[in-house]
């Protein structure tokens, strides 16, 4: 996170705590407010974050180690030269350049944003999608927003990933649940191919991994047997 020109210590404390919710550590600052910068050292739960913070004089030094840079605006009475994307789009992309090179996400002084200049350093920009009579946010809500997105992001990379089971596996984990709906009574003894298909849907429906239908399977098998025993 690159905060350019932040004067309130309040906004720095909050920004540096959402960093801190949302497992981000590298804070930078450029041409902080003095003041503002040392006084949101005592931000409640921010400590870590702040003490790693690095200051620079420009965006330039600040974004130096940074294959992608990306800032963010209100996109409101100027003209943008660059690609922009809402942020539930560019997290994505943010999050996939993540895995293997730095990026930098730029925000702007509580009264300008993003100059012209500091966004002449950005590949493009991502703006929070708001109501029509507010189009800015508080800068350290900003920051909050921004790294929820991104670590819900992570999450769906992170599912995205999962190896799901295989149509063999799904087949036997139907045919057992089947057996096991049927000794319960859940089932009629005759229910016929119609109801077979209805539940093979529903378990495909699930989208379960290859673990968790072997777990499933594991505790259908137990059920049945407890059944079949009469224990």
């Amino acid at each position: 996170m690159v905060l350019v020109s932040t004067r309130n210590p309040l906004n720095i404390g909050a920004a540096a705590r959402a960093m801190s919710n949302f497992g981000f550590s590298q804070l930078r600052a450029v041409n902080p407010y003095d003041l503002a910068f040392r006084e949101a050292r005592s931000a409640v739960g921010a400590a870590p974050v702040l003490a790693q913070a690095k200051v620079f004089a420009s965006v330039a030094e600040a974004v130096a180690d940074c294959s992608l840079v990306v800032g963010t605006t209100a996109a409101h009475n100027r003209e943008l030269h660059h690609p922009m994307y809402r942020l539930a789009e560019a997290a994505p992309l943010i999050r996939r350049k993540l895995i293997s090179a730095k990026v930098a996400l730029l925000f702007g002084s509580e009264k300008r944003g993003l100059s012209n200049h500091d966004l002449s350093y950005c590949h493009w920009l991502l703006h929070i999608p708001t109501e029509g009579g507010h189009l800015s946010m508080n800068l350290g809500q900003a920051v909050a927003v921004c790294l929820y997105e991104l670590g819900r992001a992570a999450q769906v990379h992170s599912s995205a990933k999962r190896q799901l089971s295989q149509a063999a596996d799904l087949d036997i984990l139907t045919a057992t649940l089947v057996d096991t709906l049927r000794i319960s009574g859940y089932l009629k003894p005759r229910s016929g191919v119609a109801t077979d298909d209805k539940i093979r849907r529903l378990v495909r429906r699930l989208n379960l991994s290859s673990e968790d239908a072997e777990t499933w399977l594991g505790m259908l098998r137990q059920m049945t047997w407890k059944m079949k025993s009469g224990e």
